[in-house]
């Protein structure tokens, strides 16, 4: 099944309730999953850094990045009220970490085994070390990456993976841990690739969902798909192609002020996309091309058998002007036709009525 992932991220504004309420509606809509993101401003963000374009225009004009993230930060008393919200609704509870703080809080405080790492912070090599140091499972996102930014952080995962907490790494472990067959090992069975366009929203033209299978071919890794458009049926055509896991940006109401309200979905939006992502997995199938039980009823009323033309009496010829081909299939079948030529009949036959197969005389 494709694990849906409710991305909250910081949609709650700095508010617990919000928090909350938005772990219920990620519940509700049946997602496997509710991301927030874990953060201590002042270590992510100078104070000299300017908001992202898209952030110009869904924040205050007169506020710096650092300020603006400020407001959005849930302390760790929050976030333990959280988990315990999301143990509640029978969701689990991710978060993204973006210092060393937050990492070790998440995965030593929290508990938490699977880590969610952000495609702005792929080239953040120390950081990426730790996280694949602390973590069980990382679903490694890689919006504005190359192929080769990734295999690059997949060497330092995979170094993190395979070397003891102690070690400092030289030039060329990471290519050597990456080359390793140990090390190819432990990424196989600990990491998942998210391919996404890191632009909120992000444009059709540019999602590029074929790189998926770039990745999936590059790396023999599970790949799925962290959408930033502004619909869902990007979403649905990345279950369809094979995306292991779907994460959606959602909020209670797009309308509120914050970054990312914009380009994230409303309830109503995130139900149906879990319940067209459960359709499309079912509909899906195993692959085996065959008739399903429902079809089954349906090929006698739907195929054809070998009929009688007109009156045919015993000892006649059958012909091509006195054998037909019509509905109902529960007679011969019309792949016979041939061999009924030239055949007599033996006993008489009225019109439409089905045909006995002729034994060879």
């Amino acid at each position: 099944m494709t694990y849906c992932i409710a991305e909250a991220g910081v949609n709650h504004n700095g508010s617990l309730e919000m928090a909350k309420q938005l772990i219920d509606v990620a519940a509700d809509a049946g997602a496997d999953a509710v991301k927030f993101q874990t953060f201590r401003a002042n270590e992510v963000v100078s104070k000299n850094t300017p908001k992202a374009e898209y952030q110009i225009k869904t924040t205050a004009q007169n506020e710096s990045q650092l300020e603006m993230i400020r407001k959005l930060e849930l302390n760790e008393e929050e976030h333990k009220v959280l988990i315990l919200h999301s143990e509640k609704k029978n969701i689990e509870f991710l978060s993204t970490p973006f210092d060393l703080s937050s990492l070790k809080f998440l995965t030593e405080s929290l508990g938490l085994e699977t880590i969610k790492y952000p495609s702005g912070e792929i080239t953040n090599a120390p950081f990426l070390l730790e996280v694949a140091r602390s973590s069980k499972q990382i679903i490694l996102s890689t919006g504005m990456s190359s192929l080769d930014e990734i295999e690059a952080a997949l060497g330092v995962i995979a170094f993190g993976f395979t070397s003891s907490k102690i070690v400092i790494p030289k030039p060329g472990d990471f290519k050597d841990a990456f080359a390793s067959k140990y090390g190819q090992n432990q990424l196989r069975s600990r990491i998942t690739l998210l391919h996404c366009t890191s632009a909120y929203p992000a444009p059709f033209n540019e999602v590029n969902l074929l790189a998926m299978d770039s990745m999936a071919n590059e790396f023999n890794l599970p790949v799925g798909y962290s959408d930033h458009t502004k619909e869902i049926h990007i979403s649905l055509a990345a279950v369809a192609r094979g995306a292991k896991i779907i994460e959606k940006h959602f909020t209670l109401d797009h309308n509120f002020p914050g970054p990312d309200q914009k380009a994230s979905l409303e309830p109503n939006e995130l139900r149906q996309m879990v319940r067209q992502i459960r359709d499309i997995e079912n509909a899906l199938g195993d692959g085996v091309k065959k008739p399903t039980s429902s079809e089954l009823k349906n090929i006698n009323v739907s195929r054809r058998s070998l009929v009688a033309e007109k009156k045919i009496n015993k000892g006649d010829v059958f012909t091509k002007k006195n054998v037909a081909y019509k509905r109902p299939g529960e007679g011969v079948s019309p792949y016979k036709f041939w061999e009924m030529l030239g055949r007599r009949a033996t006993r008489n036959y009225n019109a439409d009525e089905l045909l006995d197969e002729v034994e060879d005389d």
